[in-house]
């Protein structure tokens, strides 16, 4: 059986456990031949108190050019922190020329959270993001994102029928399937799935811990089971799984991402 080929477009942060770091061994175990082109590299994710910023923006023309001449063409896309709305271009230029034919394409935006923008990010960014997310096959924000996306105010009542109605507003701006994820009511904590017209939802236990990364960990579990089975209910239920499993086997002096290694390691 011939192995699927995917290019992930996100930055390579060398010390904190995201984007890359997370994105290249999740779906390289999970059989996908990876290929990565990296927007930026960080000397480490913004969550620690200093950090240095490579922007790879310039390199990236030359990147494609090798690639143009080898015939490279990829059966699917990842996006995630893209950092600049340039880069998105970028994007566009990559799903046009390396696409091979029904080429999947999944975007999470990962521009905010808890109802505020990234501090790197301004309307601008928002607004390009938007028009980005309208070239892909399925999108994968959280509620902020969504908010944001349709200049609708956030609320954290954890109203479904609010969701639900955002969702509604996303489908204007985009044709894609939409995951809308880490929605909460209660103690749980799950994803509601809008695909042809109907929701479905995928619920679990919430965990009382927080850790940086675990949005780019349900990305590349979910890309990776849906890749394999073209299922997004099972694949939000892998990645939430998952995802549980990395933060339940993290220490809690461990604060700069989840020990996601130990769980790809013992997976069945």
């Amino acid at each position: 059986m011939v192995s699927k080929r995917i290019l992930t477009m996100q930055d390579l942060s060398c010390v904190g456990q995201c984007s890359l770091t997370v994105a290249l061994p999740v779906l390289s175990a999970n059989g996908i031949e990876t290929c990565v082109l990296p927007t930026a590299v960080l000397s480490n994710h913004t969550a620690f108190e200093r950090w240095s910023c490579l922007d790879l923006t310039p390199e990236m023309e030359n990147i494609m050019a090798a690639w143009r001449e080898n015939g490279f063409k990829f059966d699917a896309f990842l996006l995630g922190y893209l950092g600049s709305t340039s880069i998105m271009d970028v994007a566009k230029i990559c799903f046009r020329d390396f696409s091979k034919e029904d080429a999947d394409v999944i975007i999470d935006p990962a521009f905010g959270d808890n109802g505020k923008l990234y501090p790197a990010f301004d309307g601008e960014y928002v607004t390009a993001m938007a028009g980005l997310v309208s070239s892909a096959n399925i999108i994968l924000p959280n509620l902020t994102e969504a908010c944001f996306l349709t200049g609708t105010e956030y609320r954290t009542d954890g109203s479904v029928t609010f969701a639900k109605e955002t969702v509604k507003r996303l489908t204007e701006l985009t044709p894609s399937d939409i995951v809308l994820t880490g929605i909460e009511r209660g103690g749980e904590i799950g994803e509601l799935i809008y695909s042809d017209g109907v929701f479905s939802e995928v619920w679990a236990k919430k965990l009382p811990r927080r850790f940086h990364g675990t949005g780019d960990l349900f990305a590349s579990v979910f890309t990776a089971v849906y890749l394999q089975s073209g299922d997004m209910a099972a694949a939000c239920e892998a990645a939430g799984s998952f995802v549980a499993s990395s933060i339940c086997a993290t220490d809690a002096s461990h604060t700069y991402g989840v020990n996601f290694e130990s769980v790809l390691n013992h997976r069945k």
